[in-house]
């Protein structure tokens, strides 16, 4: 199974591919869609769309993850953080790719075994999960990576319930 991660925002959007193998988890590659904060809105979101198919159609993951919103300082920020999400769901539903959706709680618990983990211990948990001899960098692609690990965890539960019913 291979899963791109991704983490929204308008201005940096994360991303991760993982794979898992016989041998365990393996990043295959990881970055980040940086838009300038002054660049319009709706530039923003094309880039992001245009950055992520592009991601999608090179690495062709089997699964995509996305963060789901959580909480935001203000209602314009949850607006754009909603329009941003919109965007990359409809990049992975065009290339025909199925889609999960985990809170940042879900995430942290699953990569660190506790929910209310920071950043910086969901960056080290990801880095030792995926054996990596560097930090992922940026954290919004290392937060990318953790989701991605999240539905991989997530999937692998779901088909060992369904073989137990």
């Amino acid at each position: 199974m291979r899963v791109m991660g991704i983490d929204p925002g308008s201005v940096i959007t994360g991303w991760g591919i993982v794979e898992e193998t016989n041998r365990g988890l393996k990043a295959i590659q990881w970055g980040s869609i940086h838009n300038h904060s002054k660049t319009p809105f709706p530039e923003r979101l094309k880039k992001i769309y245009d950055g992520l198919t592009d991601v999608m159609r090179e690495y062709s993951p089997s699964a995509v993850a996305v963060e789901d919103m959580f909480f935001a300082v203000n209602v314009k920020s949850a607006l754009k953080l909603g329009q941003t999400r919109g965007v990359i769901l409809l990049s992975a539903v065009n290339e025909n790719i199925p889609l999960g959706e985990y809170s940042p709680l879900e995430v942290k618990q699953s990569v660190s075994g506790y929910g209310r983990a920071d950043k910086n211990q969901v960056k080290s948990m990801v880095k030792t999960l995926l054996n990596l001899k560097e930090d992922p960098e940026p954290l919004d692609a290392s937060d990318a990576l953790a989701i991605a690990i999240c539905h991989i965890h997530t999937a692998g539960s779901n088909n060992r319930l369904a073989k137990a019913r």
